[in-house]
């Protein structure tokens, strides 16, 4: 969506109209859900502050500034609401309901063979579950740039960091993963060897 015409809804959804704040709901609705649900890894507590979010954004839309983006402030009301249900507990995660989430970067869909949808789906569980094991800095960071494809500059000021902070946590972030691949690949190596 363009800037002007976003800004026409947000201004049309402030003085009250309602087509207009579904309008903009919709537009965000499925990345900030994506994003929360790949940061805490549960569905329920992903989709309680997705609500939460535009509920706030909604009662606080005459307070936007419009020089910034509005996406950024969305994600920055809904990465706070995220981090205070965070504070509050330390939920487990849903790998199966993560995995068959499909969103437009996966690739995923429903026509491919049974084989491969449960390929991608054990694919998507290995993802997760290896987020899961980041610092929150770096999954966070890695979930911006890599899944909602945010410039390093974007997620800079979203997170109140620095460029070369956010560029570290995507180092660090990414050679982490890579170590729990490798150390997955070895533990299914293993598995293999006991069950032949």
């Amino acid at each position: 969506m363009e800037r002007a015409q976003e800004a026409d809804l947000i201004a049309r959804a402030a003085a009250g109209d309602r087509s207009a704040a579904g309008e903009l709901i919709r537009a965000h609705q499925q990345s900030v859900y994506a994003y929360l649900l790949r940061m805490c890894g549960r569905p329920d507590v992903a989709e309680d502050i997705v609500q939460e979010a535009f509920v706030r954004v909604l009662n606080n839309l005459h307070r936007f500034d419009f020089r910034f983006r509005f996406s950024t402030w969305l994600f920055t009301i809904a990465r706070r609401l995220y981090m205070n249900a965070m504070a509050k507990s330390k939920p487990a995660y849903d790998t199966d309901f993560v995995g068959s989430f499909g969103n437009q970067t996966t690739g995923w869909a429903p026509e491919t063979g049974v084989h491969d949808e449960e390929r991608q789906e054990v694919q998507r569980d290995a993802l997760q579950s290896s987020l899961m094991l980041l610092s929150e800095e770096q999954r966070e960071v890695l979930v911006l740039f890599h899944q909602l494809d945010w410039p390093i500059a974007l997620i800079a000021e979203h997170l109140g960091m620095p460029e070369g902070t956010v560029k570290s946590h995507l180092h660090r972030g990414r050679r982490r993963l890579r170590q729990v691949f490798q150390d997955q690949k070895k533990v299914s190596a293993r598995l293999e060897e006991v069950w032949r």
